[in-house]
């Protein structure tokens, strides 16, 4: 299974917030403060893919999700390359 824009997204927004709060997190926090568009049951569903793929985990029953270190991998070679982009773009603009 690969990880298409919608769980990419929804891995970035993991991410982002747990790097803000060292909380983990969770679905309902992900349908609130994203432009996402997706109900709670759906992001707990691409969460369980992500799960599954090894992007982040569960630390304990009741808790949100934490990146692992493939999560956190996917990440910045996502944001880096995104910048390389936005370069490539101001160059060619030139």
């Amino acid at each position: 299974m690969d990880l298409d824009d919608r769980k990419l997204k929804i891995l970035q927004a993991i991410i982002k917030n747990y790097l803000e709060t060292g909380e983990p997190v969770g679905s309902r926090t992900i349908s609130k403060y994203t432009d996402l568009n997706l109900s709670s049951a759906t992001i707990r569903n691409e969460m369980a893919d992500l799960e599954e793929l090894g992007y982040i985990v569960q630390p304990h029953t009741s808790a949100g999700r934490i990146p692992t270190d493939k999560g956190y991998r996917l990440y910045v070679d996502t944001m880096m390359q995104e910048k390389v982009d936005e370069v490539n773009n101001m160059r060619d603009d030139l």
